[in-house]
């Protein structure tokens, strides 16, 4: 049987999920989507509220991810424990609030979704002293995307599909990733760039990967951002906290083809709508 996935890249404002709730029903009745995943953490610029939350899942969202702005908005800790369709990384430290996998049952199939974050490039926090103490003295790696990822795939069932969005900056972090997950996970897909590759395959053993969704907001922006003030900061302007740019949106994103029997994919296409 075939399923199709859609991943929609970051949600960088309110005027992102806005024209997701136009245009999303009407794509996904034309490709037969069957599961949407969207990458929800800068709809407030860093973060997002559970209002926000709650109005991408009113956009078509099955299961929003997040990624190193999973706390701009301490609002959401709380609903990170509430509901579990909404998945912070799983590599950040297992004290903190929410979950970063989880499987949906639908009846015909199960679909299990992980977020991972990379290290490269990317600050999150995760050099606590402490933390990193115990991790070295538990030999344990907990902020290891990859050894995070074979912790996740050896427990409980297997499902008819695997599903990864890889929050990371360097292109080489997720294209290693892609080859060490290739024939385990259904698909992986790329976060954080906001900037849409067109790397869109399916590698030899059956995942299907591209290396960036792109982002969901506004066409005439610098990654979601006002123009003007992107580049008042490039030329040495003070420091603001960014304000998202206005006007037409675009929503990036790719659409994955899986096959139930094998639980790997058979193609990728690049989605742009507008």
């Amino acid at each position: 049987m075939e399923f199709r996935v859609l991943a929609i890249g970051d949600v960088t404002s309110e005027e992102g999920t806005a024209h997701l709730r136009r245009h999303l029903p009407g794509f996904k009745k034309m490709k037969g989507v069957d599961f949407t995943v969207i990458n929800g953490e800068n709809i407030s610029g860093t973060g997002l509220t559970p209002q926000q939350a709650d109005d991408l899942f009113a956009a078509g969202a099955d299961v929003i991810t997040l990624g190193n702005h999973t706390w701009g908005k301490m609002q959401i800790t709380d609903y990170l424990e509430e509901n579990r369709y909404i998945l912070r990384p799983a590599n950040f430290s297992p004290r903190t609030p929410g979950r970063g996998y989880g499987v949906y049952d639908l009846g015909r199939v199960q679909v299990a979704v992980m977020v991972l974050i990379g290290r490269c490039d990317l600050a999150w926090g995760r050099e606590h002293p402490f933390t990193t103490a115990g991790r070295v003295l538990q030999a344990w790696g907990s902020d290891n995307p990859f050894t995070t990822a074979d912790r996740l795939l050896k427990a409980g069932d297997k499902p008819t599909f695997t599903l990864v969005d890889f929050h990371a900056q360097a292109t080489s972090e997720k294209l290693a990733m892609a080859y060490y997950l290739d024939g385990r996970v259904s698909a992986l897909w790329g976060t954080h760039t906001h900037v849409p590759t067109a790397d869109e395959r399916v590698f030899p053993q059956g995942t299907g990967y591209i290396t960036d969704l792109g982002m969901t907001g506004a066409v005439e922006s610098v990654l979601g951002i006002r123009p003007d003030q992107s580049v008042e900061s490039f030329l040495g302007g003070l420091p603001g906290r960014y304000r998202p740019a206005e006007g037409p949106c675009k929503a990036q994103g790719a659409l994955f083809t899986l096959d139930s029997a094998t639980g790997l994919c058979t193609a990728v296409e690049r989605v742009d709508i507008r």
